[in-house]
């Protein structure tokens, strides 16, 4: 039985090659379902930029920049520039940030499918007030719902699909979440193209249909099974055993039973799993949980998908050619994250975030050479030099769509043991929405004083994080998620700080005994 240092290590037998199973109807329609979730926060991802650009919506809301933007002589790179239409699109990942907290206990202790209904129906409400809003109070308001329903949404969505797929096709499965994000995106894009034709409420439409995912999201949590994970870590062995044999397709699931009930019974000794995280056993993957998100959002990624009609506009694109342009993005990024889904599990996490690195580097850099020489604060790029910076940037997201969109999420979801995964999703979470509004927040002010330098800016970022991740990141390509502990073990760097503490540990119990 585990006692004090195997309890500091996780689960200690590797029963990975006696796993059976394979890929059932019942995972892929359980995987849909709660993928669903990623399309919420994709949707809204898409939807802000759109909206945001459309002129009856800020004569609405913020009739100060509408003003601004009617001046054709104003400064290209500062006519957006303003901090209260900023706000309309971080709030939400601030209210975001602070239910990912929330969220986490409620996951570990009411399951996986607690907080995908708590976030489905959250999300419901925040579309409502959206679409009937009249004044900015009722129009942050409604924000602030959208971002609690995608804090509780993002923090159970990829521990469900981690914990639902089998070992072998992992990522490929837990990658349902991007998609779906990229999808959700891709939607709200050509949604905010339709509807910028509807005078004067096509943008009430544009928020109100975000209602739409968010039922089928309640609905379908409130339809779907519990992980086994979550089952037997709550004490219900049996029915946690029962579901297994479902999603497995087979009886024959001892290996991966026992592997389950090992780690719940790890899990239990752990009361305080924030206070545990912090330990130097689990320094590997605190680690990975902050930087990943991190870099995920320093890539950039978020001037594109926020802000790209007001992008465009700003490079002197129409605006339905500036909406058009950032719906084909949105198509790119959708079509990479297929790319993704068919070789992650064949070709493994490391190389498509580095080769995802390099590309979105050379893009970068190429655009903003393009800016720096062809584009001034008062004239617009001729059409050939925007097609070309159009192009670019499309490589730029479709790089970003097989490499660090899908695999910051899939990951840090993927990496923490039974007692501390629900804490470690929620840091994941909470950092990847701190930057994303600080990136919210500041972009447009940023724009406005870096000029084209922005994405110069951005592009040194992704050169760190690839040289970190070839450094620091092990393979986890078809390791099960209850072994995943022995990577840091026979890492270079991480074994000397895993086995460090285990050998801390085990003095320390020869000491006491």
């Amino acid at each position: 039985m585990a006692g004090g240092g195997i309890a500091s290590i996780g689960v200690n037998k590797e029963r990975a090659e006696n796993y059976n199973g394979k890929l059932t109807l019942y995972v892929i329609i359980a995987c849909i379902v709660a993928a669903v979730g990623g399309s919420l926060f994709g949707y809204d991802i898409g939807i802000s930029g759109g909206v945001t650009s459309m002129d009856e919506f800020l004569r609405r809301f913020f009739y100060s920049v509408y003003l601004k933007k009617q001046h054709v002589h104003e400064d290209n790179y500062c006519k957006y520039n303003n901090q209260v239409l900023a706000a309309f699109t971080s709030s939400l990942y601030m209210a975001g940030l602070v239910a990912s907290l929330v969220a986490s206990p409620i996951t570990r202790n009411h399951g996986r499918r607690a907080s995908i209904i708590c976030g489905g129906i959250s999300f419901f409400l925040g579309a409502v007030l959206n679409a009937a809003a009249i004044n900015l109070g009722m129009l942050l308001f409604g924000r602030i719902m959208l971002g609690v329903g995608i804090g509780f949404g993002n923090q159970a969505v990829p521990l469900y699909l981690s914990e639902m797929a089998p070992a072998h096709l992992r990522g490929c499965l837990n990658m349902m979440f991007q998609l779906a994000t990229t999808l959700g995106i891709f939607t709200a894009n050509m949604i905010n193209y339709g509807t910028s034709k509807l005078h004067p409420w096509g943008w009430r439409l544009s928020l109100g249909i975000a209602a739409a995912p968010a039922f089928v999201m309640t609905v379908g949590g409130m339809l779907l099974p519990e992980t086994p994970n979550s089952l037997i870590e709550q004490g219900n062995k049996t029915k946690g055993r029962r579901v297994l044999e479902r999603i497995r397709g087979t009886e024959n699931v001892d290996a991966e039973f026992e592997d389950m009930v090992d780690a719940s019974e790890l899990a239990r000794l752990v009361k305080h799993p924030f206070r545990n995280i912090l330990k130097r056993r689990n320094r590997p993957q605190l680690i990975m949980a902050i930087l990943m998100p991190t870099f995920q959002i320093l890539t950039g990624i978020n001037i594109i998908l926020f802000y790209a009609p007001v992008l465009f506009q700003s490079m002197g694109f129409k605006r339905s050619a500036s909406l058009y342009s950032s719906a084909l993005t949105g198509a790119v990024l959708a079509s990479s994250t297929l790319v993704s889904m068919a070789t992650v599990d064949r070709w493994g996490r490391r190389i498509l975030l580095i080769t995802g690195g390099i590309q979105m580097i050379i893009c970068q850099v190429i655009v903003a050479i393009i800016l720096g020489l062809k584009f001034g604060s008062d004239k617009e790029l001729s059409r050939g030099y925007s097609i070309i910076v159009v192009v670019f940037i499309c490589l730029f997201v479709a790089a970003f769509g097989y490499s660090w969109g899908p695999l910051g999420w899939t990951v840090p979801s993927e990496i923490f043991p039974l007692e501390t995964r629900s804490a470690g999703q929620s840091i994941t979470v909470t950092v990847n929405l701190f930057f994303t509004f600080a990136i919210a927040q500041s972009f447009l002010s940023l724009l406005c004083v870096m000029r084209f330098g922005i994405f110069l800016f951005f592009s040194g970022w992704i050169a760190v994080m690839t040289i970190f991740i070839y450094l620091f990141l092990p393979e986890t390509k078809g390791v099960p998620i209850e072994e995943m502990m022995r990577l840091w073990e026979k890492h270079w760097f991480w074994k000397k700080i895993v086995s460090e503490d285990q050998q801390a540990k085990n003095t320390n119990g020869l000491n006491h005994a």
